[in-house]
């Protein structure tokens, strides 16, 4: 079994920054894709940031060059740093990992529980 958990979401004025974490464990072999996705109200979840394998990391372009993403292959933990953080900002940030379990094997695709980020003017 395979969980993803994420922290640090909160609540912070406009123009604050805040760090979440997301730290995959369970049967894994290899994480391929490690991303970060938001839902906000009444709206369709939509990707923030996504990083495959040795490619650069692609940005949604509403949050370009305010957040940067990061990862650490060996505790197979990443982050979203958030800067400059405006109120439209304000989702449920959900980690999403796409990885193999054995040698050869499927890949599976797996998402974090959701924490809550909110921005206020």
């Amino acid at each position: 079994q395979v969980q993803l958990v994420e922290s640090g979401g909160g609540l912070v004025q406009s123009g604050g920054s805040l760090r979440l974490s997301c730290a995959a464990s369970g049967t894994i072999f290899s994480i391929n894709t490690m991303g970060w996705y938001r839902q906000a109200p009444g709206k369709e979840r939509e990707l923030v940031a996504r990083s495959t394998g040795g490619e650069s990391t692609r940005y949604a372009d509403s949050v370009k060059d305010r957040f940067t993403m990061s990862r650490d292959n060996a505790k197979n933990t990443w982050y979203l740093q958030m800067n400059s953080l405006k109120p439209e900002d304000t989702a449920v940030y959900f980690c999403n990992a796409e990885l193999t379990k054995i040698v050869g094997g499927p890949e599976f695709r797996y998402w974090g529980q959701g924490t809550q980020v909110t921005v206020s003017s």
